[in-house]
């Protein structure tokens, strides 16, 4: 009997990933003196592009290696007051590169990559965005969204395989749509452990639209010095796409059988929402033009899916606020809080949070109405709220887990959502829901995301992803942030009811 589990390892969560000190090799890092604008770091693979060593590199200014009109340029943009993260083309000593531009406090890192060959017509990249633009805005869900969505990327940037991962509550990921060519396995439906994107590599996204491997077989560049001379510590490059990767993600690639990856972000609400993972079977290397393709996608995609998604919570919202409204009415036609509530006719309190069963304790008197556990259980349950000092709403949808005395009654009280009344006196109003079997299907066992060795030091993720059913038991329906403002907004009415009718 599987009970709800955390797999948000702290462990991974903690890894400096942006502290990383090593890039790779498809591009080039220049970290210059804010002011000045003086070389204090270098990665190693410029002292090859510009036939200079590393100590003689590091004694120049940005001036030496590029003419006036392309530091004219580069202070044109350091001077922009908002410091948009845009491609900017740059002559550095003779090669043709593009730059990002990252503004750190006192330094500035140019992110490069060589300029390979001449650039698309506009008018002939424009055509491409704008049908994709057009298909996602004729969308009318947040399904048909992430299918639509996948798909254009697919066409254009020519991976393998595009899928788009949706985040749950507990930042475990389940693929909602694929679209796949060749010889890479399906994951459609199937549900990925919060240890396969930590916590790290999540807050990094919120930073950086995408992040290109090419090739996880990649030489890491190293920087020279290791030590930036103005912060005195590691280069912080956690704004930069070519940022090494972590040697558990490359051999999670092996694993699945993938040489290039690229993810790109679905933020929702200011958070991961969800992820775009593209995976292509040989090394795939994509110019900036496609990644910066790829990250208006990603803007206009989360901007559809906020926008349906809000619409949707606005719909629930206001019909949650309709029941409430009809509700609060007929308590004040009844005059009396338990016949107002507790009613067999509609609305009562259970139409109104979707439950099973809701019980009212007021002065020691435990009334009920449908599916409710026996008195007992619901006096012991009000004395452990009141251990709780549960002073506002209180709700979970795994109430076995907190409470081993739910354990035989299950069925109908996984979930509770509790409103007190005056908890000091043990006067509560408790909404409850019943268990709800759900089958998992994962991606590989997700007890198994992180294998150490027998030392404590070194460790591997799994290599199997092959489907591994799970049946979640002793869990109910979640409640939604939508009910539980309804629900606080019901216990400050239930309050000025009492008060003003002098029921205290």
């Amino acid at each position: 009997m599987a009970e709800k589990k955390n797999y948000d390892s702290d462990f991974c969560g903690n890894l400096p990933l942006n502290h990383i000190n090593v890039i790779q090799d498809y591009g080039y890092l220049l970290v210059l003196e804010a002011g000045s604008l003086n070389i204090i770091q270098c990665s190693d693979n410029l002292t090859e592009l510009l036939e200079l060593p590393a100590k003689e590199l590091i004694t120049k200014n940005i001036s030496d290696l590029a003419g006036p009109d392309q530091l004219d340029k580069l202070k044109q943009r350091l001077d922009d007051a908002v410091q948009a993260k845009a491609p900017l083309t740059f002559n550095l000593h003779g090669h043709s590169m593009e730059i990002l531009i990252h503004v750190k406090e006192g330094y500035v890192i140019l992110e490069m990559e060589k300029k390979l060959g001449a650039d698309r017509v506009f008018t002939e990249a424009f055509e491409e965005v704008k049908l994709a633009i057009a298909r996602l805005e004729a969308c009318q869900t947040a399904e048909e969204i992430c299918r639509v969505g996948i798909a254009e990327i697919k066409k254009i940037t020519g991976f393998d395989g595009v899928m788009m991962y949706r985040f749950d509550e507990d930042w475990n990921g389940t693929v909602i749509a694929e679209e796949k060519t060749g010889d890479l396995e399906h994951y459609l439906g199937l549900t990925f452990p919060a240890s396969d994107v930590p916590r790290q590599a999540r807050q990094l996204y919120l930073k950086n639209p995408y992040r290109l491997i090419p090739d996880r077989t990649y030489k890491p560049i190293s920087l020279y010095p290791i030590v930036n001379l103005v912060t005195k510590t590691f280069t912080d490059l956690s704004d930069c796409n070519v940022r090494g990767v972590a040697a558990v993600h490359l051999e999670y690639l092996k694993n699945m059988g993938v040489t290039a990856s690229m993810s790109i972000r679905v933020i929702y609400h200011g958070q991961l929402w969800g992820l775009i993972a593209c995976h292509h079977i040989t090394d795939k290397y994509l110019s900036l033009e496609v990644c910066s393709i790829c990250e208006l996608l990603s803007s206009i995609i989360s901007a559809r899916i906020e926008s349906l998604l809000h619409k949707n919570e606005a719909d629930v919202e206001t019909e949650l606020q309709k029941e409430q409204t009809l509700l609060m009415a007929r308590v004040y036609a009844e005059d009396d809080l338990i016949r107002g509530l507790l009613t067999e006719d509609q609305p009562n309190i259970t139409e109104l949070f979707n439950a099973s069963g809701a019980v009212a304790v007021i002065n020691g008197v435990v009334w009920g109405i449908k599916n409710i556990p026996d008195q007992e259980f619901v006096e012991n349950l009000i004395l452990w709220l009141q251990t709780k000092r549960v002073e506002r709403v209180f709700a979970t949808d795994h109430l076995p887990e907190l409470y081993d005395d739910a354990l035989p009654i299950a069925e109908i009280a996984s979930g509770i959502l509790a409103i007190p009344v005056d908890a000091d006196r043990g006067d509560f109003i408790i909404c409850f829901r019943g268990e709800v079997k759900r089958e998992i299907k994962w991606g590989g066992n997700p007890d198994q995301a992180i294998n150490f060795e027998l030392d404590g030091k070194n460790y591997h993720p799994r290599n199997s992803f092959n489907l591994w059913q799970q049946t979640v038991h002793q869990t109910s329906p979640p409640w939604t942030a939508q009910e539980m403002a309804v629900a606080e907004t019901m216990r400050s009415f239930i309050y000025e009811f009492q008060t003003k009718n002098n029921k205290f």
